[in-house]
């Protein structure tokens, strides 16, 4: 009997793999799994070799290359990075990465404000040409920063708000891409939430901070993370608008790490440029990380 059963088994295995069924779905998976480790290293390649070559010293670099392996000048690159005063360069990590905060911080919850306040006048308040009027707002995602950044940057000068956090926030808080998914967001909530709310004398106001600001948590967490990543990543707009090194942001820092020299003054400091290249990528990378969850309900659930 044991004999017929484990005769029985191995017809049936040999049975599936003529059919090729097991053969087929390993594949499929290696191939799946080929894939994103290809697509891991494509994104993690750069960020390794930049990490690596913050640890070597800038005449290694500038006689070798890059460098894929750690070297011997980490402590001493960091350290100094987050102390440097020197060259043409007065302002240290910790600054940079202070004011990036600022305005990404800044970017972000502005963005958020202004969008949930445009999509609910447009969604609520019945007024002539509000449909034409939101897809004019929609089409200034035509117009990029760089096509308005004289005319903008000229408004900011006549007001005075060069070098200020003011000046590098407000220009660009508007947004049409916020304004449309929160619009489509509010088109979705129940009509009967709107009934309630009246009928229990709550003002334009009180419904919206009372029933759709709750209602919209994911939706505000997830516009607020891709809004914080863009705003931390700016580069155009804080370099003309900064030219007082106290206001540099750690991605325009990168680009004036360049003239900070070496000891002799004729070699740029290349490992400090990739340290603070890393730097750059970890406060985006962590909240990401850690709002992930909340990043991906917001964009594909509603909560109502």
């Amino acid at each position: 009997m044991t004999a017929l059963n484990a005769h029985s088994k191995q017809s049936s295995l040999t049975l599936l793999i003529s059919k090729g069924l097991p053969s087929k779905k390993l594949a499929v998976k290696i191939l799946q799994h080929g894939i994103l480790v290809l697509g891991v290293l494509f994104l993690v390649t750069p960020l390794w070799i930049a990490l690596m070559s913050s640890t070597h010293s800038p005449e290694t670099l500038f006689r070798e290359g890059l460098q894929f392996l750690p070297g011997n000048f980490a402590i001493e690159t960091y350290t100094e990075l987050f102390t440097i005063s020197s060259g043409q360069l007065s302002i240290s990590a910790a600054s940079m990465l202070t004011n990036s905060l600022v305005l990404g911080l800044g970017f972000a919850i502005g963005k958020v404000i202004i969008s949930m306040l445009a999509a609910y006048g447009l969604v609520y308040f019945r007024f002539p040409l509000a449909t034409p009027l939101f897809w004019i707002i929609f089409a200034t995602l035509l117009l990029p920063l760089e096509v308005r950044i004289i005319p903008s940057y000229q408004v900011v000068a006549d007001l005075g708000l060069l070098n200020t956090y003011t000046g590098l926030i407000v220009p660009l808080i508007a947004s049409a891409t916020g304004t449309f998914f929160f619009r489509q967001y509010y088109r979705s909530v129940p009509g009967e939430l709107l009934e309630a709310a009246r009928i229990d004398n709550a003002g334009p106001l009180r419904f919206f901070i009372d029933i759709l600001v709750p209602l919209s948590r994911t939706m505000i967490s997830a516009i607020f993370i891709i809004m914080f990543v863009v705003g931390w990543n700016q580069y155009l707009w804080p370099l003309l608008m900064t030219t007082d090194p106290d206001y540099y942001t750690v991605v325009v820092g990168i680009r004036q790490m360049f003239q900070v020299m070496y000891e002799g003054g004729d070699l740029p400091q290349f490992n400090l440029a990739f340290a603070l290249t890393i730097l750059a990528t970890l406060p985006p990378v962590l909240v990401v990380v850690i709002f992930q969850r909340m990043f991906i309900k917001g964009l594909v659930e509603s909560e109502k």
